[in-house]
């Protein structure tokens, strides 16, 4: 009997072979697409049709592609061929909330922003909040470690998961974790498993450690400087002075203009950089404006809003970079951090790889936490062999500056060349080696992180 009609035997209809769901399958939102076709899409209702798909996995030595809604930007849930792809799309349920806990717990399809609509009836929020958070599942999120805008105060994803519900690729379920706030026995397999992007095994449940909403009100900081320099300087002033804004967000002048084109809004002054910043909190009126006193001294230009819907609609120009990106042409959204301090530093070095190069790199970061996502733009499916080169110099600038090759978007296929660079050969073979104990086969997304035949 074939795999396919192993898995059909298994599972029946929930076992997909249209060719439209297959193409889908291939690629993420990164623009990169995996060769050849998959297999076929196990649209997974259970843990228990997780734990049969994988049996037959590992009875049959196919590789398994884990997917969720196929938002990453790295390429890491991408299936190519003869691939099973393994979804846990319709695995949505809220299984647990408990506000005496600052506790959830749920199943990995579920998507960030309905999660939250839903904690918010009993005054809970999960605080780890990409860009992609409307259309991005918590299990994907946990799968690449997520960020976002709200990360140097609240934290990211490996900050707000107490325990996971892992499946290996056997075909066995572990409950890793704790539901109480301190837990330290043994080793913390939870951690290791947020950011695996798959390898180690199949999240299919998470308890989520909550916060309660927030009492107070939000208010938002525009300020304008005349160039990227004076902006990322004007943000580690920020933070340099000991405030922490809930949302630090510097657009470089080419993204600014980008986004403003893109939502037809009033085009901003040649070679305008913006900072967007919002305090929220009892605190938030007093420490706007203590940052707008740092940011006017430093020369910017600034207006302060105390209104919560005028502060979503000015944050929704940032909001608004990737399809503003993405009508230029196919992009290449990169994505490394740096020390807080070195944010200046890195964005100089970004103006030297562009001159060097002949590119405009459109450049968006969190300065609140130093993670820059600069944006390589180019015609066609695949990424230019120049491109490339300018990605190269630009990962090697972080690593020098004390930063890393990625702050939220994971490695995937598209840093694979550069992981032993900044991890060192030593520590390259350890992680390597900690992927065959859970997964002795080599089925769980080969080829992701790292080499297939690594």
């Amino acid at each position: 009997m074939s795999v396919l009609a192993e898995l059909q035997a298994a599972l029946g209809a929930l076992v997909d072979i249209g060719e439209e769901t297959l193409q889908l399958a291939r690629a993420d939102r990164s623009g990169h697409a995996a060769a050849g076709r998959p297999l076929a899409v196990v649209h997974a209702e259970t843990v228990e049709h997780v734990q049969q798909t994988l049996r037959i996995a590992t009875a049959t030595r196919t590789p398994v592609v884990v997917r969720g809604a196929g938002t990453g930007l790295a390429g890491a849930a991408n299936a190519g061929d003869g691939e099973i792809v393994l979804s846990t799309l319709r695995m949505t349920a809220v299984k647990e909330i408990r506000p005496d806990d600052l506790l959830a717990v749920v199943e990995p399809g579920i998507l960030n922003a309905d999660l939250n609509d839903i904690l918010r009836e009993h005054g809970l929020w999960w605080a780890p909040d990409p860009a992609s958070r409307a259309i991005s599942t918590v299990g994907g999120n946990i799968a690449t470690g997520a960020g976002g805008l709200l990360c140097a105060k609240y934290g990211v994803v490996r900050d707000a998961v107490l325990g996971v519900d892992l499946v290996l690729a056997d075909g066995r379920l572990l409950h890793l974790g704790h539901r109480s706030v301190k837990g330290v026995t043994g080793l913390d397999l939870t951690s290791l498993v947020i950011g695996s992007e798959g390898t180690l095994g199949v999240v299919v449940g998470a308890t989520l450690k909550l916060r309660r909403l927030i009492v107070g009100t939000t208010c938002t900081v525009i300020a304008s400087f005349p160039g990227v320099g004076a902006a990322a300087a004007a943000s580690a002033a920020v933070t340099a002075a000991g405030i922490q804004p809930a949302i630090m967000e510097l657009m470089d002048a080419p993204s600014l203009a980008a986004v403003h084109r893109h939502l037809r809004l009033a085009a901003p002054a040649a070679g305008t950089a913006q900072l967007t910043i919002q305090t929220d909190g009892p605190a938030a009126i007093t420490e706007a404006e203590a940052v707008a006193t740092i940011l006017r001294a430093l020369g910017g230009e600034i207006s302060v809003s105390e209104d919560p819907e005028e502060g979503e609609r000015l944050l929704a120009i940032r909001r608004a970079m990737h399809p503003a990106m993405a009508a230029l042409g196919t992009t290449l959204i990169e994505d490394v951090s740096v020390p807080r301090s070195a944010m200046p530093a890195m964005f100089d070095e970004i103006a030297r790889i562009e001159k060097a190069y002949g590119l405009s790199i459109p450049t968006v970061a969190h300065a609140g936490d130093g993670n820059l996502h600069p944006n390589f733009i180019f015609e066609g499916a695949e990424v230019p062999e120049r491109i490339w080169a300018a990605a190269d110099e630009l990962f090697r600038a972080a690593i020098a500056l004390g930063g890393t090759l990625t702050g939220e978007h994971g490695i995937g296929v598209l840093k694979q060349r550069w992981l032993a660079d900044e991890l060192g050969e030593d520590q390259w073979e350890l992680q390597r080696q900690i992927t065959r104990v859970f997964d002795p086969l080599g089925i769980l997304n080969p080829g992701k992180v790292f080499p297939a035949d690594a």
